[in-house]
C-alpha cells in the first residue's frame, strides 16, 4: 500500500468488477459501431444499393402454408406410392393415402388438425406443388380429389 491509502476489504474486488463491467460496455459500443450502416455518401452521390437478402431453399412458402421443401417432400412420397396405388385396390391405395399424408404431417411437425379441419389443403398443396403426381394419385386410387381419399385427417 501506498502513504495515505486505506485498505477496505473487497474494495478492490468491486474496482476489478467495476473495471470489467466498464470494458464490456466499451466492446460493445465498439462492436455496435462497426455493425452500423458506414458512412454517409458523399454529397451529390448516392447510397450504393443495400445487398439483397436470399432466402435459404426450401424455406419459401407455397399455397397450402407449407415450405416448397416440405411440398416437395410430399410429393415425393406421392410419387413412390403411384405404382402400388394402381396394383393394388382403390380401398388399399387410400389405405396408404392416409398413411403417408399422416406420416408427412408427423415427419414435418405440421398441425394434424389443420389438416383435419382442412382436407383440401393437401389438394391445395399437391396442385401448386406437383400437379401431374396428384392427378395420377386421384386417377389410381379413382376419387375425385386426393381430400375425398383422407378419412382420419
Amino acid at each position: 500500500m501506498f502513504m495515505g491509502q486505506r485498505h477496505v476489504h473487497g474494495t478492490g474486488r468491486r474496482h476489478r468488477l467495476a473495471v470489467m463491467a466498464a470494458g464490456t460496455v466499451a466492446t460493445a459500443a465498439v462492436v455496435a459501431g462497426c455493425a452500423g450502416p458506414g458512412p454517409a455518401p458523399a454529397p451529390g452521390t448516392t447510397a450504393p444499393p443495400a445487398p439483397a437478402t436470399t432466402a435459404v431453399p426450401g424455406t419459401a412458402l407455397v399455397p397450402g402454408a407449407v415450405t416448397e421443401a416440405q411440398a416437395a417432400q410430399l410429393c415425393t412420397d406421392l410419387e413412390g406410392q403411384l405404382q402400388s396405388w394402381r396394383t393394388y385396390t382403390p380401398t388399399i391405395g387410400k389405405t396408404g393415402l392416409n398413411g403417408l399424408v399422416g406420416t408427412w404431417i408427423a415427419q414435418n411437425n405440421l398441425n394434424a388438425l389443420d389438416f383435419l379441419q382442412d382436407r383440401g389443403r393437401i389438394d391445395v398443396i399437391t396442385t401448386a406443388a406437383c400437379p401431374g403426381i396428384r392427378q395420377e394419385a386421384v386417377t389410381a386410387l379413382e376419387i375425385p380429389d386426393l381430400a375425398s381419399g383422407l378419412i382420419g385427417f
